[in-house]
């Protein structure tokens, strides 16, 4: 099923972009080489909304995971990867901690992806990130009142997540494993019945559900963006230029696929400071989730 529109270039000039969301008539995004939220509205205007302040160490310096999404009462959860505390945003704009992950884990945090109940899953990259050597992750569970605890371990570096608007089942990203995985969410919000989604030929970043239930994912090697349907068949493809690290779908008819891109010249480069992260969008046949 090909896209309907060529993609066209909405901005230019971010550094590395990642964590895409469509959210109350915006597309938003973070640029974690800069440490911002930027939300992008209707006429293409860009706002940065969130700036994480970084510490005077050189640790707190580096620049490191910057994901979020939006509870179900409009507050934003985000992830600060590095130091591993789940912050949350208030309608105000005022930040506070949520969550402090890192007694789970002293390796970098990543995707969120928060559930109708206010649940958030996080996942965490199992091994320093860039530079180390790989060793297995997990996902974690944040509750609505900041309590965390982990519910799936040996993931091959979990990437992006999504829950299914019905609430029964998270789809995680396994960018090292090269698949789709899915659980079943128990009513406790516990992770069961692990399964493979889709078994995939390129490395997924970034997801997002349509509503025929297919996923697109991120490729960031293959400068592309795939769909797939559950069991691994392919529905389309859209080619860049550059590597593909997440999407969202969006829009005012739902139909938008929202791309961030950014060339990617191996992990160890991937803070070097290079300006080539862009957002890219175009029509396709099948809308978001509602």
């Amino acid at each position: 099923m090909p896209a309907t529109t060529e993609p066209q270039v909405l901005l230019t000039g971010r550094v590395f972009v990642e964590s895409a969301r469509w959210h109350h008539g915006q597309f938003w995004f973070s640029d974690w080489g800069t440490q911002e939220i930027i939300a992008i509205d209707e006429h293409q205007r860009s706002e940065v909304i969130v700036q994480i302040a970084q510490g005077p160490g050189p640790e707190e310096m580096a620049p490191g995971p910057l994901c979020f999404d939006f509870s179900p009462d409009g507050r934003m959860l985000i992830v600060c990867g590095r130091k591993g505390h789940v912050l949350v945003r208030q309608a105000d704009g005022t930040l506070s901690t949520h969550a402090d992950l890192s007694r789970l884990s002293r390796f970098p945090w990543n995707d969120i992806a928060v559930d109708g109940h206010g649940n958030a899953y996080v996942g965490n990259t199992g091994f320093e990130f860039p530079g180390g050597e790989f060793a297995p992750g997990m996902i974690a569970l944040v509750t609505p009142d900041g309590a965390a605890r982990e519910v799936a371990a040996g993931m091959a570096f979990p990437n992006g997540m999504a829950v299914t608007p019905d609430g029964s089942t998270l789809i995680v990203a396994e960018s090292y494993g090269q698949k789709l995985t899915a659980f079943t969410i128990g009513e406790d919000s516990r992770l069961q019945n692990r399964r493979t989604w889709a078994a995939l030929d390129g490395y997924p970043d970034g997801i997002c559900l349509d509503a025929d239930n297919a996923v697109w994912y991120a490729d960031v090697p293959n400068k592309r963006c795939v769909r797939v349907r559950e069991g691994g068949e392919v529905l389309a493809t859209v080619n860049l230029d550059r590597g593909c690290f997440s999407c969202a779908l969006g829009g005012e008819r739902g139909n938008k696929l929202f791309i961030v891109t950014a060339e990617w010249h191996g992990a160890r480069k991937m803070f070097d400071g290079a300006r080539t992260g862009q957002v890219v969008a175009l029509e396709v046949p099948v809308a978001g989730k509602a």
